[in-house]
């Protein structure tokens, strides 16, 4: 169980689609922005958990034309998240007026983010320790990852909403949502090329 939490504290923490996200929104619109995101983001990790459990995952990633319309929903999606946070700082007026991200968009961007199905895989598929007992240990490891997913990413969430809180010059603020979008554009790129040399 302790080399399960290890797994889930290490492959959430380290930046994905989701952490990155998070932590933009944060910067670009305040915390109760990012909240009601971090909150589309928990109920979206939890279905895509679910869907992995129950092999529904599996099934659907298993036909190679719907992985590829979910790389690019992905792709798209990311994309669009990327240009809302790196314009949400700016005084251009179309984008003041733009809709905040809220719990519809951290679920939609859960729901086709691939580390989300990798991450879900990886934790569930292995560390079994309650062999006799599976049902249990589902359980179990759903406590555990929400406990552990909900400190990292409200973390992530205050050190992006405390940027915002600190009243920066427009400049600033502008570079560091420019710098964020960026972030998660590696992201993007970075998964593109593994899929594309899996």
């Amino acid at each position: 169980m302790l080399s399960f939490a290890a797994a889930v504290f290490l492959l959430i923490i380290t930046p994905g689609p989701g952490v990155l996200s998070l932590a933009g929104v944060g910067a670009a619109y305040g915390f109760r922005a990012g909240l009601r995101y971090f909150m589309g983001l928990f109920i979206g990790t939890n279905l895509v958990g679910l869907a992995v459990v129950t092999g529904l995952a599996a099934l659907i990633l298993a036909n190679p034309v719907i992985r590829t319309v979910l790389m690019a929903a992905s792709t798209g999606y990311l994309l669009y998240m990327a240009f809302k946070i790196a314009t949400a700082g700016s005084k251009i007026g179309f984008t003041a007026a733009t809709r905040q991200p809220g719990i519809r968009d951290g679920l939609m961007l859960q729901a086709i983010n691939p580390k989300a199905y990798v991450v879900n895989t990886t934790l569930f598929s292995g560390f079994a320790f309650l062999p006799g007992a599976y049902a249990l240990e589902v359980t179990l490891k759903f406590i555990i990852m929400n406990v552990i997913w909900c400190a990292l990413h409200f973390l992530w969430l205050w050190v992006g909403a405390r940027i915002k809180a600190m009243n920066l010059a427009h400049r600033t603020q502008r570079a560091i949502n420019i710098f964020m979008a960026c972030a998660m554009l590696a992201v993007v790129g970075l998964a593109l090329w593994t899929s594309l040399n899996a």
